[in-house]
């Protein structure tokens, strides 16, 4: 059955594609094999936004399209020659594709600082199969087509958001770690209305409650940039995801220069947050708890040292910056 969204896009689009991909995993786990897509898609959404900003600057008399300040004034990611899609999937079908890919990659996070770190660049590893790469990429720059085919906006950011879902499902309990359902994190936002102000998620995943966040402001008449993202992630893999999620939406954040475990390295010491998003993690048994006891972030009471679950105190003490108790939270 197909569901409509609001935008106009349905779920037949993005579960093609899923299948598709899927096809081309092979034997690949499906926590090795995310990173290979998700970081395909990212390739090709900064690629086509450079693109057509380099459109734009080819109808200016006085521009030059090859000038990397005229992207950066833009905010745009200034992309390389090597590193356009139109090079990469012309490579697709050769065996090098894979050493193609990571030189791309490495090109666009020496052009571009914020990306340094974040990007995967493995794609030439011996243990991938470079036919089934190659098939992988022409399929991302499918993308495109069967968008406007499906009458979907948006079609990167969707497949992105989508795909992040379907691996944390084929992953299991494991997926829950960098995902938290689309449907809980549209709750949270509806409940705490954050049409303007800071944001801050302190184990931020992929970083869905930013990009719902953003779609609540963007639904009741807001913009882009009404809000300020803030968060951290411990797991550094998980914390690159976040950083491409965010990015391929042109969000704005402070995730930290690093991955970081909140609890024992807060990076966001001074920060005085307007809404609180967490879905913290609950059954970790063993968080050493018992080495902050003193912690000033317990403004609620010191949640126990062994399971998290058995205390609704630990999502509100992540930040320690809630303003609800428990009974205040549930009262309202």
């Amino acid at each position: 059955m197909t569901t409509n969204k609001p935008n106009g896009a349905n779920l037949g689009f993005e579960n093609k594609l899923w299948e598709m991909a899927d096809k081309l995993r092979g034997h690949m786990d499906a926590a090795e094999y995310k990173h290979v897509v998700l970081g395909l898609i990212f390739l090709k959404y900064i690629s086509d936004t450079f693109e057509a900003h380099r459109k734009q600057l080819l109808q200016e008399p006085y521009a030059d399209p090859e000038d990397r300040d005229e992207y950066l004034a833009a905010n745009v990611f200034w992309v390389p020659p090597e590193a356009r899609w139109e090079h990469i999937q012309a490579q697709a079908p050769q065996p090098t594709i894979g050493q193609v890919i990571d030189r791309a990659m490495e090109a666009i996070e020496r052009e571009n600082p914020s990306l340094k770190g974040v990007l995967p660049k493995d794609y030439s590893r011996p243990t991938l199969d470079k036919v089934r790469l190659g098939e992988l990429v022409k399929l991302v720059g499918d993308i495109d087509l069967k968008a406007r085919e499906s009458g979907v906006k948006d079609p990167l950011g969707r497949v992105y958001e989508y795909f992040l879902g379907r691996f944390a499902a084929a992953e299991g309990k494991g997926g829950g770690e960098f995902y938290t359902p689309q449907c809980v994190v549209q709750l949270l936002v509806e409940m705490i209305e954050p049409y303007r102000g800071r944001v801050y998620d302190p184990c931020c995943g992929s970083g869905g409650m930013f990009v719902q966040s953003e779609k609540f402001v963007e639904a009741h008449g807001g913009k882009l940039g009404d809000i300020a993202i803030y968060g951290q992630e411990s797991n550094p893999t998980t914390w690159r995801l976040a950083k491409m999620n965010l990015a391929i939406r042109r969000i704005d954040a402070d995730l930290g220069p690093y991955a970081a475990d909140t609890f024992f390295e807060d990076l966001h010491k001074d920060l005085k947050a307007d809404f609180i998003l967490a879905n913290p993690p609950f059954n970790m048994s063993d968080w050493g708890g018992e080495r902050l006891t003193e912690d000033p972030r317990w403004k609620y009471g010191v949640p126990p040292a062994n399971n998290a679950n058995q205390d609704m105190n630990l999502a509100l003490a992540c930040s320690g910056l809630l303003s609800l108790s428990r009974s205040e939270f549930f009262k309202n």
